[in-house]
C-alpha cells in the first residue's frame, strides 16, 4: 500500500494494517478535533466544564485549564504572558496539543490569581481556574489524552465504511496496538521542516538552521508566507526580508530583527526564539530517527509486541512494550538486528551520539531517552457512519479514544482514512 511522499519526509514509510482505508477529511472545522488532556491524578482538562470550581489548595501556582481554538500552544503561552504583563517562563504546559483543534490542558502560572486568570478570554482562548499548588505542571503529570474525532467528506456506502473501520480495529488488535510513530505535527505539517533545522543545528550548521528554518519554502503553506520565503531564500538579505516577511510569521520575524543588525550571528538569532522551540528543533529530529527505526522494524517485520533477546522493553500500564531509542549523548542503539537497521540509519544520516551534546546552546542538549514501539489502543468507540450535512452526499462517522501521553491521533486515524493527500485530509 502506497505512503504518500510527505510522510516518507518525516520517516513514516509503512502502514501496519492491509485492510483499505476510508479516506475523508478531518478539521473541516476545529470542533472536529476535539482534545481534552488527562493528568496522572485523574483531573481531566474538559473544553466545557461541568461547573466553575471553588478555588481550593494553596501554592505558589496557579492551575488552570487552558482551552484554545485554532492557535498552538507556545502561541497561546505567550498570549497569555502579555495579557498578564509577564515573562512565558511563569508558565508552564505539560506537552504541546494540536493547533488546528480545540483542546483543554493544564497550566500553572506563578504568582497570579484567579481574577487575573478569568480576565484572560480572547476569540481563541479563555482560561478556567482550579486551584493552587506547590507543584508546577510538567510532563511527567501527564498521563494521556482523550480525542473526540470527526472524519468528514467520506465517499463510501455506510456499509463499506463499517467494513473498513471493523478490519483495521481487529489488525491494531491483534498487533497489541497501533505503531507509536510521531505524527505530522511534531514536524510542522503544511511545512515539515523542523526536524532539518533540528539536524542542521546538531551538526554545528547555524546558517542552513536558519535558512531551513526562515526560507524553506512549502507548496503547502500560505502563498504569502512561501513567495517570503523563495525571496529570502534567493537574495539571503535578511534585513530587507524584514519589510516583507508577514506578520504572521511571528518566530521569523524575532529572527529576522536580529539578523538585519548582525547577520553573522546566526547562533544569537536562535537564541531569540522561545527556548522551548529551539528545544522542540532537537526533539524533532531525534523523532525523524525514531520514526525511520520503526518503519524498518516493521519492513523486516519484527514483533512490535514481544521484545527479542536483549531489546529494550518499558513499562506502561502494568504492560511491557518493546521500546526503541530517541538518540542522544547517553541513549545508545537496541541490541540485536534491530541494532543493526539504527546504526546503519545514524551513519546515512551522518550523526554521531555526542552531536546531541550543543556547546552553543547547552540548554537544548539531549541525553536521549526510549519509547514504546506501540501504543495501546483501549475503549475505541466507532459510531455508526452517518450523512455528513456539510458535504453533500458524503458520509462521516465519529470516533473517541485515550492515548498516552506522547501518542499522536493523527497516527491511528492514518491506518483508518489511508489518505493519499495527508494536507488535503486535514492532517
Amino acid at each position: 500500500m502506497n505512503v504518500p511522499q510527505l510522510e516518507k519526509e518525516i520517516g513514516i514509510e509503512v502502514y501496519a494494517t492491509k485492510t483499505r482505508g476510508i479516506g475523508g477529511r478531518l478539521r473541516q472545522f476545529p470542533e472536529d478535533f476535539k482534545v481534552e488532556e488527562i493528568l496522572t491524578n485523574g483531573s481531566i482538562a474538559r473544553i466545557e466544564p461541568d461547573n466553575i470550581p471553588h478555588i481550593t489548595g494553596f501554592g505558589r501556582y496557579l492551575i488552570c485549564v487552558l482551552v484554545k481554538r485554532n492557535m498552538d500552544t507556545l502561541h497561546a503561552v505567550q498570549t497569555i504572558a502579555d495579557k498578564l504583563g509577564v515573562d512565558s517562563d511563569r508558565i508552564h504546559v505539560g506537552g504541546m496539543k494540536d493547533a488546528n483543534a480545540l483542546t483543554a490542558q493544564h497550566v500553572s502560572i506563578s504568582r497570579t490569581l484567579p481574577e487575573q486568570a478569568v480576565q484572560i478570554e480572547t476569540s481563541r482562548l479563555r482560561l478556567h481556574p482550579l486551584t493552587f499548588s506547590n507543584e508546577k505542571i510538567h510532563s511527567n503529570l501527564l498521563l494521556g489524552n482523550e480525542f473526540h474525532i470527526i472524519i468528514r467528506a467520506i465517499n463510501h456506502p455506510k456499509s463499506t465504511i463499517m467494513k473498513h473501520v471493523e478490519g483495521t480495529s481487529h489488525e491494531l488488535s491483534t498487533m497489541g496496538g497501533c505503531p507509536n510513530f510521531y505524527g505530522h505535527q511534531r514536524f510542522g505539517t503544511s511545512r515539515p521542516i523542523t526536524h532539518l533545522v533540528g539536524k542542521h543545528i546538531l551538526l554545528g550548521e547555524w546558517e542552513e538552521a536558519a535558512l531551513a528554518f526562515l526560507a524553506k519554502p512549502s507548496l503547502y503553506e500560505h502563498p504569502e508566507s512561501r513567495q517570503a520565503r523563495q525571496r529570502l531564500w534567493d537574495t539571503r538579505n535578511y534585513k530587507d526580508a524584514l519589510s516583507y516577511f508577514p506578520p504572521r510569521l511571528t518566530y521569523e520575524r524575532q529572527m529576522l530583527n536580529h539578523l538585519a543588525g548582525q547577520s553573522r550571528d546566526l547562533v544569537g538569532a536562535f537564541h531569540r526564539l522561545p527556548k522551548k522551540l529551539c528545544q522542540l528543533f532537537v526533539q524533532a529530529y531525534q523523532s525523524y530517527l525514531f520514526n525511520r527505526f520503526l518503519t524498518e522494524r516493521i519492513r523486516h517485520e519484527h514483533p512490535l509486541d514481544a521484545p527479542r533477546r536483549h531489546e529494550y522493553t518499558l513499562t506502561v500500564d502494568n504492560g511491557e512494550y518493546v521500546a526503541l531509542p530517541l538518540i542522544g549523548y547517553k541513549q545508545r542503539l537496541s541490541a540485536g538486528e534491530q541494532g543493526e537497521i539504527e546504526k546503519r540509519i545514524l551513519q546515512e544520516e551522518g550523526v554521531r551520539f555526542d552531536n546531541f551534546k550543543i556547546s552553543a546552546m547547552p540548554l537544548i542538549s539531549s541525553k536521549g531517552s526510549l519509547r514504546t514501539a506501540l501504543t495501546p489502543i483501549v475503549d475505541l468507540k466507532v459510531d455508526k457512519p452517518s450523512k455528513d450535512d456539510a458535504n453533500n452526499g458524503k458520509k462521516m462517522v465519529s470516533l473517541s479514544f485515550p492515548l498516552m501521553k506522547g501518542s499522536y491521533a493523527t497516527v491511528l486515524l492514518r491506518e483508518f482514512m489511508k489518505p493519499r493527500n495527508p494536507i488535503k485530509a486535514g492532517f
